[in-house]
C-alpha cells in the first residue's frame, strides 16, 4: 500500500481530506503529521496560498521521505480587499482561534450592507514527491458572509459563509455535501487524477 503524508495537524482538515482522498485514490494510506516523527515546521511566510501549500508539502517530503500533500486555504472578503486571505487562521492574532477570528471578521463587516458582503473560500493544494515532482492547483468557492454564525459542522469561518445558490452556511452542510462543492473539495478532486498518476494507482 502506498503511503501519502497530509501535512496538517488540523484535525478537522485532516478528517475532511482523508475522506476525499481515501475513497478517491484506492490503495493509498493517508497519514497526518501526528502519524510521523515530529519535525520543525517552517513558518508559512509565502505571499500566496500557492506559496504556502508548496512550502508545507516540500518540508513534509524533506523530513518524512514520503510523497506529501499540503493545502493552504482561507477566506477572501471583497469588502476587505481580499483579506483575511493567507492570514485567515491568525486574523485575530492567535493562530487557529476560530471563534476569535470569526468575531473579528464579523465586527469588521458590521457596517457593510448585505449586497456588498461577497467572499470566497480559496484553497491551493500542492503535491510534492521525493523525486522532486511538484503540482499545485487552486480553486475558489464563492458566497457571502452572513451576520450571525449558524451551524456546527466544519471549522474556521464555515458558520458565517453561505455559498452561492444556497440558503444555509457551510457549517450547516453535511460533510459529504460540503466535500462535493467546497473549495477544498474542488481542489482535491482536481488533484486526485494527479495523485493517481504520481502514486501509480
Amino acid at each position: 500500500m502506498s503511503r501519502l503524508l497530509l501535512a496538517t495537524r488540523n484535525a478537522g482538515k485532516l478528517a475532511e481530506l482523508q475522506r476525499l482522498l481515501a475513497t478517491a485514490v484506492p490503495g493509498v494510506q493517508v497519514l497526518g503529521l501526528r502519524d510521523v516523527e515530529e519535525y520543525p515546521e517552517a513558518p508559512e511566510d509565502g505571499a500566496t496560498f500557492e506559496d504556502n501549500a508548496l512550502l508545507k508539502a516540500r518540508e513534509a517530503v524533506r523530513y518524512s521521505g514520503l510523497p506529501a500533500v499540503a493545502d493552504d486555504s482561507g477566506i477572501t472578503v471583497d469588502a476587505l480587499n481580499g483579506m483575511p486571505g493567507i492570514l485567515s487562521a491568525r486574523w485575530s492574532g492567535r493562530h487557529g482561534d476560530d471563534p476569535a477570528n470569526t468575531t473579528l471578521l464579523l465586527g469588521q463587516l458590521a457596517d457593510v450592507p448585505d449586497e456588498r458582503r461577497g467572499a470566497a473560500f480559496v484553497c491551493a493544494a500542492a503535491v510534492v514527491t521525493p523525486d522532486g515532482t511538484e503540482r499545485v492547483l487552486r480553486r475558489e468557492w464563492r458566497g457571502v458572509v452572513v451576520r450571525e454564525p449558524r451551524g456546527t459542522n466544519g471549522f474556521g469561518y464555515d458558520p458565517v459563509f453561505v455559498p452561492e445558490g444556497l440558503q444555509v452556511t457551510s457549517a450547516q452542510l453535511s460533510p459529504a455535501d460540503k466535500d462535493a462543492i467546497s473549495h477544498r473539495g474542488q481542489a482535491f478532486a482536481a488533484l486526485v487524477p494527479v495523485l493517481g498518476e504520481l502514486l501509480g494507482s
